[in-house]
């Protein structure tokens, strides 16, 4: 898949697409992160410029939220948590959901078998960046997978797995439900299965369902952030040359930063 966007701050400004106005508390302000997969050059703008776009809306009380998938396909997985762990941005709450692709890492820590789709799916780059090379041999008599990891368990720093115990499924704030995949359709918001949470697309991108609150989610990356009258997904390919874009919401404002 391809994504041309280039590497360029934009802001983009929409009318809701259903006509329904979603509102947050008016105190708060909230940035929602779509996929950074181990782009820390993005994020590290980006949150620069949420920085200062705070600051200049005045508003007391803010929040960040990321949806997921902070590792893999980039270059510095580790870095990327490394920043969000011990250099948090200022002034902010932080929510940090779980994307299938830490799920992918966590599952790895503890059934070796899942390596081959991980490494697959961008998995080797988190390795490298944990100093560990995925395509070596292993010593006599060891199974690759097994080694592969070993070697990350004892590479991942303890703050890193507490980060990853702790990542939540979801977040709700005002009349917004915040997730990595999506929602099923035809399932309350407080029933949902959690797989469906970090791995789902259809039906759900193509529902037009009312969920009861507007769904943000990342996931599915395309060249813009989508709208539709019940969803908004973020991911807009950070990892394959697209830009990394954040949702800002305040009262019954939305609009987008990106770089």
């Amino acid at each position: 898949m391809a994504f041309l966007g280039r590497q360029q701050s934009s802001l983009l400004q929409e009318e809701p697409e259903d006509g329904v106005v979603r509102r947050l508390p008016e105190d708060l302000r909230l940035y929602a992160i779509g996929d950074i997969h181990g782009r820390l050059d993005l994020l590290e703008r980006l949150h620069e410029r949420i920085a200062n776009d705070a600051d200049a809306s005045g508003v007391p009380r803010r929040r960040l939220v990321y949806l997921g998938d902070y590792v893999d396909r980039g270059a510095q997985s580790k870095q990327v948590i490394d920043r969000l762990i011990e250099q948090p941005l200022e002034g902010f709450e932080a929510v940090h959901l779980m994307g299938n692709h830490e799920f992918f890492l966590h599952r790895f820590l503890v059934d070796p078998e899942v390596g081959d789709v991980w490494l697959m799916n961008g998995g080797e780059t988190t390795l490298q960046s944990y100093g560990i090379e995925p395509w070596d041999d292993p010593p006599e008599g060891q199974e690759r997978l097994d080694w592969l990891s070993a070697l990350f368990a004892e590479a991942l720093p303890e703050a890193h797995r507490r980060w990853l115990d702790d990542l939540a499924l979801t977040h709700e704030a005002g009349d917004y439900f915040f997730v990595h995949a999506g929602v099923r359709p035809g399932v309350a918001l407080d029933a949902q299965d959690p797989e469906n949470l970090i791995w789902i697309r259809e039906p759900f991108l193509r529902s037009a369902e009312e969920f009861g609150k507007l769904v943000v989610h990342g996931h599915t990356p395309d060249v813009n952030p989508v709208r539709r009258g019940n969803r908004i997904c973020v991911d807009t390919g950070a990892c394959y040359g697209g830009r990394l874009t954040a949702l800002v919401l305040q009262g019954d404002e939305q609009h987008f930063l990106q770089v």
